[in-house]
């Protein structure tokens, strides 16, 4: 190389000589250890890439029709990014022990991964820097049975060849492979050279305004059978079958042509830049989604959770959304029904805990076109438990689920008729350090071909009313209806 030629000059998105010289270096002894322990070892590292960069846009602009694809944003929160593309290792399980056994086998493909930074550890990093498993599981053990889910297993979780990460104005690129003993580390190092040199920095897309056709919206059952479905809810409530019991619906959005996921994704990030803006693509399916509830994040010893449930419409005039925030902070209704949640989720983390602290009174959560009752709870853990260790043990919280949830598990499918695939399960990351963040899967819809399948639900507690419980769903609908019609 000239002597004038600094790291400055090499393209954003490539890998400069020190970095290449270091890959190089890792992929051989990840090769040399596969070898000798017969079995595949991960070889990374890591690099900074300009903040700047649009890195959902990258992946989504650079991706190809084999590709599986990830993307999770929540722009307000310092604009943290997650992007990925490609499949250096993929877990998949399924039934009551998927959460342990995805865990288990995550382990096993991380185990003496040879990764790090170019120049020794940065404190600066972004959160999910480095080889990080992405995706997420279904709501119920076996969900997502039905062919329109096909690609998504029950739990799935991918490490990818590229992923970019990005918090507070700084960003890292990781490029990743998994080595297997009969690998040859020339073909492994081309082959991740070429994924970098095939990345692009195109802008985003944009929905279309004003489609030649229009798009057809269509309940997967009619409105009555929701009711229906509340009325002999509030039955088994009333009753004393149980306290609470989530169910969600299913509408269709039949379209003139296939939707652009990356589109999608990137009206949802304006208009809720407070949520988890979400992306999961296979070559045959996109589940994308903006979801306001986080499930529990993991840094240390420290694990972070949101109960979450209750919720109003927002308005334009101020005064009337001021109102309306009020009243809910006022339900007895929805009152009842958030603390539901918030002791169930106490009751979860206080026996592995130090300590738990949660907010005395729940806050107002507002987004786009809704406002929730939501309490933050905290807590310092007394054990090593992974972020998948408390997947595991929280969900499914009574927000998406039930209270008890022994008796709501054989309920919320006996009532709602449908298949939620991974609607209402986790979704998010985890590193092989085991931190990692997991929302629900919220305000969703699954894209394939020209059907878009959207999902909404509501919480029933013994004051619910069928009519008005259908009216929320209808508004929940809203977040994603006006980008797909």
């Amino acid at each position: 190389m000239p002597a004038a030629t600094t790291a400055a000059a090499w393209p954003p998105l490539a890998l400069d000589p020190p970095a290449r010289a270091l890959l190089t270096r890792r992929v051989d002894t990840a090769l040399r250890r596969a070898r000798a322990e017969q079995r595949r070892v991960i070889a990374s590292v890591t690099v900074p890439v300009p903040a700047r960069i649009d890195v959902s846009a990258c992946v989504l602009s650079s991706r190809a029709a084999s590709d599986r694809f990830y993307c999770l944003e929540q722009p307000e929160r310092d604009g943290f990014a997650l992007a990925t593309l490609g499949e250096a290792a993929r877990v998949e399980s399924r039934g009551p022990g998927r959460f342990a056994d995805t865990l288990a086998r995550c382990r096993a493909v991380g185990a003496g991964a040879v990764s790090g930074a170019v120049g020794g550890d940065d404190a600066r990093r972004p959160p999910a820097t480095g080889p990080v498993w992405v995706g997420g599981f279904a709501f119920a053990p076996e969900g997502g049975a039905t062919p329109d889910w096909a690609s998504l297993a029950p739990a799935q979780l991918v490490m990818p060849e590229i992923a970019f990460s990005r918090q507070a104005g700084e960003a890292r690129m990781t490029v990743t492979a998994a080595v297997d003993p009969q690998d040859h580390a020339r073909a492994v190092l081309e082959r991740l050279e070429r994924r970098v040199e095939s990345l692009r920095t195109d802008p985003m897309p944009l929905v279309d305004p004003d489609p030649i056709a229009a798009a057809r919206v269509a309940g997967a059952m009619a409105p009555a059978h929701y009711e229906g479905a509340v009325a002999r809810a509030v039955e088994r409530i009333a009753a004393g079958e149980l306290r609470k019991v989530v169910l969600a619906r299913e509408v269709c959005v039949h379209l003139p042509r296939a939707s652009d996921a990356a589109a999608v994704l990137d009206g949802l990030r304006a208009v809720f830049p407070s949520c988890y803006c979400y992306l999961v693509g296979t070559p045959e399916l996109a589940f994308v989604g903006a979801s306001p509830e986080l499930l529990v994040r993991r840094d240390g010893a420290r694990a972070q959770s949101v109960a979450l449930a209750g919720t109003t419409r927002r308005s334009a005039d101020p005064a009337v959304d001021a109102h309306l925030g009020e009243r809910l902070l006022h339900s007895a209704k929805d009152r009842e029904e958030q603390a539901i949640v918030a002791r169930r989720i106490e009751r979860t983390l206080q026996p592995i805990s130090v300590w738990v602290a949660a907010a005395d009174e729940p806050a107002l959560v507002k987004v786009h076109n809704v406002q929730h009752l939501a309490t933050p709870i905290r807590a310092q853990l007394a054990e090593p438990l992974s972020a998948l260790d408390l997947v595991g043990m929280l969900h499914p919280t009574p927000a998406v689920g039930g209270e008890p949830w022994e008796r709501a598990r054989s309920l919320i499918p006996e009532l709602e008729g449908l298949d939620r695939g991974w609607y209402a399960g986790p979704l998010g990351w985890t590193d092989l350090s085991e931190d990692g963040e997991f929302c629900v899967a919220l305000r969703c819809a699954l894209l394939r071909d020209r059907v878009a399948r959207l999902y909404a639900g509501d919480g029933i507690v013994r004051d619910s009313v069928p009519e008005q419980e259908l009216a929320e769903t209808e508004v929940k609908l809203q977040a994603l209806l006006p980008l797909l019609t």
